[in-house]
């Protein structure tokens, strides 16, 4: 398999997370509206949003496809990710904020992978310098920093009968 097509493959799956960490987080946003991590919910599925365009731009300067079946299954995973035992039929669990924060660490992380990969072809072509990439990895260090602060706010509430 030649290198083009393993980076593309390589992008494609992070574009597919991408697309689902941004779901997620705009559907964390919109259900904690009027709370006290609505706003920084809400910045931060902007943020999710604008780092899924930039990795759609490197892609496209890349001159690499993005496979849609894959984008459109994490969509439907995102989507069956809500559908959670809990131990509750009408009502969410209070630990499910925590939960969905613990799946955006993980999103931001992985995110956060893929731009350090990405470093050793920075300037190919053009599509990205490494500056850009390293602007790129302190904005996920920053989102990692936020979503730890979300954690503890909700876990604090979510644990603190237990």
């Amino acid at each position: 398999m030649s290198g083009d097509l393993l980076l593309g493959t390589y992008l494609n799956d992070h574009h597919a997370a991408a697309v689902a960490a941004t779901e997620l987080a705009r559907r964390m946003a919109a259900e904690q509206r009027g709370s006290p991590g609505s706003e920084p919910l809400r910045r931060l599925a902007l943020d999710l949003e604008e780092d899924l365009l930039v990795l759609r731009g490197i892609m496209a300067a890349l001159d690499i496809p993005v496979r849609g079946y894959k984008a459109g299954a994490a969509w439907v995973a995102e989507k069956l990710g809500r559908l959670k035992l809990n131990g509750r039929l009408l009502r969410r669990s209070p630990a499910t904020p925590v939960i969905e924060l613990d799946a955006l660490a993980m999103a931001i992380a992985g995110k956060a992978a893929g731009w350090r990969a990405l470093l050793p072809v920075s300037d190919r072509d053009g599509a990205v310098g490494e500056h850009r990439l390293r602007e790129l990895l302190a904005r996920a260090e920053d989102q990692a920093d936020r979503v730890r602060d979300l954690q503890g706010h909700y876990a604090a509430d979510a644990f603190a009968a237990a």
